[in-house]
């Protein structure tokens, strides 16, 4: 920082590489000048011209930093910088998230005006998370308005934000968000020490915090929950969960994660709870045919034909006589076909997107059939394990693989393989813990008081209590009269 204007404004614009919305004025007010800098793109040009030029411009007493700061300017979104060995480096940072450097001839200090203006995407429905009733409004990808969304929900003093930066040239905003009366300290003391300890150029979204946080442990399968709501954030931390939010993306982390949660929907809390026991029971059991339906038909067809009743394995022979290609390879050619269809499908324009993955699965299908290249019943058996994948759309990238390796298992070993796959699977889930939490919780270890938002969820006036699972304190939620 120099004592004069000219100087600051040579110097900081070849620190910012003399790039092309970089911008200065100089205004003289008596035998003094009064600089300014700042990024255009990044700030409000009706703020600027409002909050500093026209004050500016007006008869002023004494020219100062200070007098500026206490009586010309007039917002709080204002700081002053001292000169110091870290101060041109704070006042790049700040020009960079949106403020104006005022400078005033032979003083060596500035001072720091907060006009930051950055596209900003109306809160709207998210895609992955559409009820029938309830609320209707998602995050965005600006960290401050999702804050207010959850501060609005939360307006308690309770409510902890912890700040970190990361990135060594994105500088993204991380928020760690908690309420400090219900979340085990424990929990806030390792998610805080994972973050500090990110050493990464950038940071774009939500899930390259994701993989830090997941570091250590067993990866394959989700460490945290995924939301696009804040009602869904509010409500997980009222049980005594940390919510991470990550400027630029409209996906907020939820910490510690139960694998029931995704078993779990938004919709499930706003609709009849009897109803909702009976629609979980039908996602579990979607969950068990996208998974194991391909590689439990294939092995029937293989090695245990004496299971199937005798009119279902005539139909299945009748259909499948002549085909070229052995049932396994048979398997594999129609999910390779339909998993390609799916990924075209995702990066086609939205319209034609949709029209092209339901006629070519049609065309596709049909004409192989005909073609005597696939059966029929090898068709409906992928067609239904890759539909109700679907169900639970958080564990889809889990569940794919997981149908690959039992479609592998049934073609190799047959149904004591899939058994033996599912016994495996199963213990190594109730094996892991998430930040303290078992995962498989309130199933194994069982916990009686949290069976009632289990598979069958009981009415929201009986959930007295916090998941015991989650918390050590503060456990009551509902006191009886």
């Amino acid at each position: 920082m120099f004592l004069s204007c000219q100087e600051n404004i040579e110097y900081f614009r070849k620190r910012l590489n003399d790039n092309i919305d970089v911008l200065s004025k100089v205004l003289n007010k008596g035998n003094k000048s009064i600089a300014i800098i700042y990024i255009k793109s990044i700030i409000n040009d009706q703020l600027l011209t409002d909050m500093i030029l026209l004050p500016l411009t007006k008869n002023i007493n004494e020219i100062s930093v200070d007098y500026i700061k206490k009586n010309i300017i007039t917002t709080a979104s204002i700081e002053k910088i001292e000169n110091s060995e870290t101060a041109d480096d704070e006042i790049i940072a700040g020009m960079l998230a949106g403020k104006v450097a005022l400078f005033v001839d032979g003083e060596d200090s500035c001072i720091l005006i907060d006009i930051e203006e950055v596209p900003i995407r109306m809160p709207t429905e998210p895609p992955t998370s559409a009820v029938l009733y309830g609320p209707r409004v998602g995050f965005t990808e600006n960290a401050k308005k999702n804050i207010s969304m959850l501060r609005k929900r939360l307006p308690t003093d309770k409510l902890v934000l912890k700040e970190f930066e990361i990135g060594k040239y994105t500088k993204t905003m991380v928020v760690l968000c908690y309420l400090k009366d219900i979340i085990k300290p424990e929990i806030v003391k390792d998610i805080s020490k994972k973050l500090q300890n990110i050493n990464i150029d950038g940071v774009i979204d939500t899930h390259y915090i994701l993989s830090f946080l997941q570091k250590g442990q067993t990866s394959f399968f989700k460490q945290a929950g995924i939301a696009e709501k804040p009602d869904i954030v509010s409500a997980k931390m009222l049980e005594g969960r940390a919510a991470i939010i990550v400027e630029g993306s409209p996906v907020v982390l939820t910490i510690p994660f139960m694998i029931f949660e995704d078993i779990q929907n938004s919709n499930d809390y706003y609709t009849n709870p009897i109803y909702t026991s009976f629609i979980r029971i039908i996602r579990i059991m979607g969950i068990l045919a996208a998974v194991i339906s391909p590689g439990l038909y294939l092995s029937f067809r293989l090695f245990h034909h004496n299971i199937l009743p005798l009119r279902f394995l005539i139909t299945i022979s009748n259909s499948t006589e002549g085909l070229p290609f052995t049932p396994f390879i048979e398997l594999i050619f129609i999910l390779i076909l339909f998993q390609i269809l799916y990924e075209v499908s995702l990066r086609l324009p939205r319209y034609l997107g949709l029209a092209t993955s339901i006629v070519g699965a049609l065309i596709l299908g049909q004409t192989g059939v005909n073609a005597g290249l696939i059966s029929p019943p090898g068709v409906i058996i992928i067609a239904m394990s890759i539909i109700t994948i679907y169900i639970v759309p958080d564990e889809t990238a889990q569940l794919t693989i997981l149908r690959a390796i039992f479609l592998i298992i049934g073609g190799t070993i047959g149904i004591l393989g899939i058994i033996g796959g599912m016994i495996y699977i199963i213990n190594e889930l109730a094996t892991m813990q998430n930040y303290g939490t078992p995962y498989l919780t309130p199933y194994a270890p069982r916990t009686v008081k949290d069976l009632k938002d289990g598979v069958f969820m009981q009415p929201i006036y009986k959930m007295t209590t916090r998941p015991k699972s989650l918390i050590d304190k503060n456990e009551v939620r509902i006191k009886d009269e």
